[in-house]
């Protein structure tokens, strides 16, 4: 299956926190999406890896995405090196996306700033012919992604490309919950963490109305650009 994006998180939930909500647009648009979770989160306070298999599966259907993997990376441990570059190298042949999602370039975990890189040495490492991979024993073709976006996190790094998401954040927002052993919960006698707060919740809201204001929308997700973004006449722009 050939995909138009893809989305890498190096934990389950990274990507419906930070472009959930651009996915679920993207989606009603008639792209094929698919997201890839690095690790499984299982150094994570609460919950465990079981669970979040589960609610990326529950995320995945509130988003509408053709495929979710997980490529089973150590939490915490993973290293941008030739066996795990290669791992994404096949993920990124066998669906040849032309857009690529990925971690903040740097942020407070960090697995963020190692998952983003990963993934783009990767992207470019995959367009190269003298990297030889297979799939089930099928030699595949090289293929480089067009663009390569990098969400923003728990960091509020200015953007180099914000996306009219006025619609879709309560879609996104249903998609985030569905981890619901990770976010918000009155009831749950689980350690609090960084992210298990009312402020956090809150903030995906306000993050959004921020964003929004920058363009003059309502809601918005943003994102760096590794490379110029490039416009057939400036009134592509809005």
């Amino acid at each position: 299956m050939k995909l138009d994006i893809l989305a890498f998180g190096a934990h389950p939930d990274d990507v419906e926190l930070s472009c959930g909500a651009t996915i679920a647009k993207e989606v009603s648009l008639g792209k094929k999406v698919g997201i890839i979770d690095l690790t499984r989160g299982e150094l994570g306070t609460r919950g465990s890896a079981d669970l979040r298999d589960v609610e990326a599966k529950k995320a995945a259907e509130i988003l509408g995405v053709s495929i979710r993997e997980n490529l089973g990376f150590s939490d915490g441990f993973f290293t941008n090196d030739k066996k795990h570059q290669l791992a994404i190298i096949k993920i990124i042949r066998k669906y040849q996306p032309e857009i690529v999602l990925c971690n903040a370039i740097e942020d407070r975990h960090i697995d963020h700033g190692k998952g983003s890189k990963l993934v783009s040495d990767a992207c470019f490492l995959s367009g190269l012919l003298k990297i030889e991979t297979a799939l089930e024993g099928v030699a595949q073709e090289k293929w480089r992604p067009k663009q390569v976006y990098h969400y923003i996190q728990w960091k509020n790094i200015s953007p180099d490309v914000v996306v009219n998401v006025s619609g879709f954040l309560e879609k996104k927002l249903a998609a985030v919950m569905a981890y619901s052993s990770q976010f918000y919960n009155p009831n749950s006698r689980e350690e609090e963490t960084p992210i298990s707060s009312k402020n956090f919740q809150e903030s995906i809201h306000y993050r959004g109305k921020d964003l929004g204001r920058l363009i003059g929308v309502e809601y918005a997700e943003g994102f760096t650009s590794e490379r110029y973004v490039a416009v057939d006449n400036l009134d592509k722009l809005i």
